[in-house]
């Protein structure tokens, strides 16, 4: 097999598994179909992200037992049965617990490995064009699953159906990424990058002493802010009498746009100031939904303004944290970045579930604009210190 008939076929597997993540928003409508409500969810996501950066912490142990490629068809069991299981679900009970924790397992398997496995077969000068290609699918993945969902229940079908097929497509995404074991072996130029197994204590106080740890800190922020309005806007969109398809397709051929136009763009000359800005369009994005409500020109635009803000500034942050690093802990503060991310994503739902059951998704979206504009402020300040004259 070429490479480019591998890529083409490992690009469409992680289109097919990238779902399982978008469908982690359809909680909050399949909870209350039997009871349960937004607290429930993130309690069942406190699960994952326990689950998450565990896994993460111990990789390298799996990745050496099972190879790369095993590994991630492993993951691609582990969610497709987390998926099952939320689907057949008809009460709040401890198997959606266990769900929870095989997608956690699942998830963090997935999204770490995918890069590394394109980095054994890609070289070096063409990376930039291949990993772009692969946020995008990503990105289609988790963004369109949320729109195949509210279509099958505007077709009269169980919401629950939507787990359920979706798990048929990541087991089939599982078994395609294990087919493609021999066209990687052969296509593989020796440069295969190590896994961390874990993290010291002095590598961790190393990183936290560093530059790196301010993008560290704005990644866990954003990543809270994205959890915030994207984990409950099937909750917003039903008490504002719209359609949360609208909003996810809106976001994800924004961010889909913008990262392909903007692959190689990592912040110019001044990166922190290009953030703030990004930052700065991200607050007004959520001060849009929680203020103009009454449109779905205002929604549509909010999502777009979310698209930029975020979809652009995520991997210009994540750039940073790279530049910021001392050399010889790259992969410790890369690695941090990532439980900060996870912890975010996955973590802060538990927090926004219980502000939605107790105050309302008005606070929360108060809060989650706080959150945004102490990430800018964080941007905005070391833009300044960057330039600051010299007494």
């Amino acid at each position: 097999m070429t490479l480019r008939n591998t890529l083409i076929v490992y690009f469409l597997a992680t289109f097919l598994q990238s779902g399982a993540y978008g469908l982690t928003f359809l909680l909050p409508p399949l909870f209350y179909a039997f009871g349960a409500d937004e607290k429930d969810v993130g309690t069942v996501l406190i699960f994952t992200t326990i689950s998450t950066l565990v896994t993460i912490l111990y990789m390298g142990h799996i990745t050496a037992f099972l190879g790369r490629l095993n590994t991630i068809g492993m993951a691609s069991v582990l969610i497709a049965a987390s998926l099952f299981l939320f689907g057949q679900a008809t009460i709040f009970d401890p198997v959606l617990f266990l769900a929870g924790t095989f997608l956690g397992i699942g998830w963090g398997l997935f999204y770490i490995l995918t890069p590394v496995v394109l980095t054994e077969i890609t070289e070096k000068s063409d990376r930039i064009r291949i990993f772009t290609l692969l946020s995008v699918f990503i990105m289609a993945g988790f963004g369109l699953s949320p729109v195949f969902g509210y279509l099958l229940v505007d077709a009269g079908f169980d919401i629950g159906l939507a787990f359920t097929l979706t798990a048929v497509f990541c087991l089939l995404s599982g078994a395609l990424f294990v087919a493609l074991r021999g066209a990687v072996s052969r296509l593989s130029h020796g440069q295969i990058p190590a896994i961390s197994s874990g993290l010291s204590i002095a590598a961790i106080r190393v990183v936290l002493r560093s530059k790196a740890i301010r993008p560290v800190i704005m990644v866990g922020l954003g990543a809270s802010v994205f959890a915030a309005v994207t984990n409950f806007q099937t909750v917003y969109a039903a008490q504002n009498g719209l359609e949360y398809a609208t909003y996810f397709f809106a976001y994800t051929v924004t961010v889909i746009i913008c990262r392909i136009v903007f692959a190689e763009f990592l912040g110019g000359r001044t990166p922190y100031r290009t953030i703030s800005f990004l930052l700065a369009i991200m607050v007004a994005s959520v001060a849009i939904l929680l203020f103009l409500t009454d449109g779905r020109i205002t929604y549509i635009i909010g999502a777009v303004l979310f698209g930029i803000g975020y979809g652009v500034s995520y991997p210009i942050v994540k750039a940073m944290a790279a530049n910021d690093a001392k050399p010889e802990y790259l992969e410790q503060t890369l690695q941090i970045f990532g439980f900060a991310y996870f912890i975010g994503v996955f973590g802060f739902p538990f927090i926004a579930g219980w502000i939605i059951t107790a105050i309302g998704i008005k606070t929360l979206l108060t809060v989650a604009i706080v959150l945004s504009a102490i990430e800018c402020l964080l941007a905005l300040h070391r833009h300044v210190n960057d330039n600051q004259s010299p007494c």
